[in-house]
């Protein structure tokens, strides 16, 4: 039977009273967690299993493919020959997943704004100050006093702002662990 990779469609297929399973096995991988905690909030026996013990019990296997694996699968969840992990909550994973992305933009705003001190550094500009403060007053006095680096001042003038701007709301770590 075929059925699309979606919590939902397979919760609709494991859960038809025609089959009675003990235990549903999910080798761990990337979807697995979005699947494990979408079958279990199902109510289904779901199990995620050790990836590396299962290619173990796998390789024994002359043939390969996606159904061949399916059924050994199965078979170790038949004899219990499996390996339990630990799946994280889906809280957990949000948290990581917007630690992860604030971390992105600190570094991408710092790297723009070491590229736009060595950019003007060309011009004999050395500005010790960050983009938050007097930085972009420094570059307009700059882009207006007719050196050769105007334009370089003027981008940097123009691009500081976006940097500067305070983190979305859905960076805020104190609403986080609220939710």
């Amino acid at each position: 039977m075929k059925v699309p990779s979606h919590p939902e469609d397979l919760a609709r297929v494991l859960t038809d009273p025609a089959w009675n399973f003990e235990r549903i096995g999910l080798e761990a991988g990337p979807l697995s967690q979005w699947l494990f905690s979408g079958l279990a909030e199902a109510g289904l026996p779901v199990i995620c299993i050790e990836t590396r013990h299962t290619k173990a019990f796998l390789k024994a296997q002359r043939n390969k493919s996606d159904r061949i694996d399916a059924r050994g699968i199965a078979q170790m969840m038949r004899v219990n020959l499996f390996r339990p992990v630990h799946v994280k909550t889906l809280t957990s994973q949000k948290r990581r997943a917007l630690l992860m992305a604030r971390k992105l933009l600190q570094e991408k705003a710092i790297a723009v704004e070491i590229d736009i001190r060595g950019l003007l550094r060309n011009f004999g500009q050395s500005r010790r100050s960050r983009l938050r403060g007097a930085y972009p007053r420094a570059h307009r006095r700059h882009a207006r006093s007719g050196r050769d680096h105007r334009t370089a001042a003027r981008g940097a003038r123009q691009a500081a702002p976006e940097f500067c701007r305070p983190a979305p709301q859905g960076f805020d770590m104190m609403r986080i662990a609220a939710d």
